[in-house]
């Protein structure tokens, strides 16, 4: 059995938080393994769809990606509709084929931002990947190479602004610790608002690779 089930099971008992759609983020620093834990949870629920942040982002507006999610994804979710979306191209610098978003029971949406002020309302659970800032970097920096080197410096400085204007973590309602193998799971700051799916019992370990390769991340 994955050891993702418990909290899987926990997110699709939460009530829908827009239209039929139980909306829930991971959100945490750049490198911090973000991705990859969105996709295990996705699979432990069955297939949920992944909306990925870096899709709507861009070089111009790292976090200037509100106004386009509310359009293109919030709106029509929160009318049982797909959502349409067309995903940011990190090498040709520009939007490319819409992709569908469908109004599945629960949706994850992941990526440095994902618990930021203007989305909350519209979510049933947010998870804040806990890992320091200082080591989520070097992780991404790792990851990226030399190559990306500039890109990373700018986006510090833009991640270092976001997160002091609107933090993601005091509202967390599960922080999630990435262990030599698995996950562990315990109550965030926020978890009266945002409940904690899966932290209530003990350390449960699911198996973890490195953060999935990702400009922005």
């Amino acid at each position: 059995m994955d050891d993702l089930a418990g909290p899987a099971a926990d997110l699709r008992a939460l009530p829908p938080s827009i239209g039929p759609v139980r909306l829930v983020a991971v959100d945490g620093h750049a490198g911090s393994g973000k991705s990859t834990l969105a996709t295990r949870l996705a699979v432990a629920l069955g297939g949920a769809p992944v909306l990925r942040l870096d899709d709507l982002a861009t070089h111009e507006e790292l976090f200037g990606w509100t106004d386009r999610l509310r359009a293109q994804v919030l709106e029509p979710l929160s009318r049982g509709e797909a959502a349409r979306y067309a995903p940011y191209d990190w090498v040709e610098r520009g939007f490319g084929p819409v992709r569908v978003l469908e109004p599945a029971p629960v949706v994850l949406v992941e990526g440095v931002g994902a618990g930021r002020r203007a989305l909350r309302p519209s979510l049933a659970a947010l998870w804040w990947m806990d890992l320091d800032r200082s080591l989520s970097r070097e992780r991404g920096r790792r990851r990226d190479g030399p190559g990306l080197s500039a890109f990373w410096d700018g986006w510090t400085l833009a991640e270092d602004r976001h997160f002091a204007a609107d933090p993601s973590r005091p509202h967390a309602g599960t922080l999630v610790r990435q262990l030599p193998v698995g996950y562990a799971l315990s109550p965030g700051p926020g978890s009266a608002s945002h409940g904690c799916p899966g932290s209530g019992g003990p350390v449960s370990p699911a198996q973890a690779h490195g953060d999935g390769a990702s400009v922005t991340r």
